[in-house]
């Protein structure tokens, strides 16, 4: 059975995990009281979506570069729809990355009151608006898609029995 490599299953977990983390704390940011505790909370998920930046970056070099290139499990449709949510997963997190860092500079925001910047156009509200609601959206989106790649890998795990979940989980045999 073929393997990704270490580097690669760390950088496909770790994004998992931050994406998961970056989704519920961007969902309960609003839940956090107004002040330090909602500037600490916005803070934390500016952080690490920076960090979710840097290791999509990297994980895309390194499967340039050195990682595991492996043929999709299936052949035919199923295996070019394989592709293709791979790439839209890698999009749509970029794309997230970016339009998260464009509501930092739009909004003007403190982070974790060392620092604060300056509001992109004070006197338009409706843009804030659009990009957070751009943001909030793109991050429902690749949540939705990242759970119909996680039913996927599980539809092979247990009904088509085809080791492809174990490709990315050590563990498994």
């Amino acid at each position: 059975m073929t393997r990704y490599d270490k580097r690669s299953v760390a950088y496909h977990w770790i994004s998992a995990a931050l994406i998961l983390t970056l989704w519920l704390l961007g969902q309960n940011i609003d839940w956090f009281s107004r002040g330090d505790p909602r500037v600490y909370a916005r803070s934390m998920h500016i952080l690490l979506g920076v960090i979710l930046g840097l290791i999509i970056a990297l994980r895309l070099m390194w499967r340039r570069t050195g990682g595991a290139q492996l043929p999709p499990a299936s052949a035919g449709l199923q295996g070019r729809l394989a592709i293709g949510v791979h790439h839209l997963l890698y999009a749509l997190v970029t794309a997230i990355v970016l339009v998260g860092l464009a509501c930092v500079w739009i909004r003007g925001d403190n982070i974790f009151n060392l620092f604060k910047l300056p509001v992109f156009d004070p006197s338009n509200p409706e843009l804030r608006h659009t990009a957070v609601g751009l943001h909030g959206l793109l991050a429902n989106i690749l949540l939705a898609l990242s759970a119909c790649h996680a039913a996927a890998a599980l539809w092979h795990h247990l009904i088509v029995k085809d080791k492809v979940l174990a490709r990315m989980l050590p563990f498994l045999k």
